[in-house]
């Protein structure tokens, strides 16, 4: 259990300073690429931090980066903190505004499918229907009011056996194809 511990501190201190070198090769390499053997030089390196004759991330980690790490450990957990607090502030502030963004684009989209729903009813009016239906001369007629007694006050419509019992009107004509559409569009509205 010693050697894999003692391994895997090896790589871990390699890592780190080949993360270092990577870093700052990116700099170095708009500079002094024009330098005989840079990139030569820099095959070298690498082989010098790798080497485990050598111990070249070892010495690197243990000269230079632990004691830079260690005096400033306090400012780099504070550090950590903050930015802790604030991805999580961040994450809380977009979260309720992307549930905002949501919400109202969900209202949006009911609203429009709701005047969008009315104009199509709207559309369909009495002098459409005569018109389809073919009768372009004669108006539709009223529907018939029947009273059974004095004692009810409100007329009642006489309605078709089918409508009475449930099941949809005849499927002649295209005006009861049109109601049948009209009707199906309102009972999907009141759904949502």
């Amino acid at each position: 259990m010693d050697h894999l511990q003692a391994s895997c501190v090896k790589w871990m201190m390699y890592w780190i300073i080949f993360a270092l070198f990577t870093t700052a090769e990116t700099f170095t390499d708009l500079f002094l690429c024009w330098f005989p053997f840079y990139y030569e030089l820099k095959i070298a390196f690498v082989a010098w931090l790798l080497s485990p004759y050598t111990k070249g991330s070892s010495l690197l980690y243990r000269k230079f980066v632990h004691p830079t790490l260690s005096s400033k450990e306090k400012e780099i957990d504070d550090c950590l903190v903050q930015a802790k607090d604030r991805s999580y502030d961040a994450l809380v502030h977009f979260g309720k505004r992307g549930l905002n963004v949501a919400a109202t684009a969900a209202v949006m989209a009911a609203s429009k499918g709701q005047g969008a729903l009315s104009e199509r009813l709207r559309s369909f009016s009495m002098q459409d229907l005569s018109t389809i239906r073919g009768d372009s001369s004669s108006p539709v007629p009223p529907p018939v009011t029947v009273r059974t007694s004095s004692k009810q006050s409100k007329p009642k419509t006489s309605r078709s056996a089918s409508e009475s019992t449930g099941s949809s009107v005849c499927s002649c004509c295209s005006v009861c194809r049109i109601l049948r559409e009209a009707w199906s569009l309102l009972s999907f509205a009141q759904l949502s």
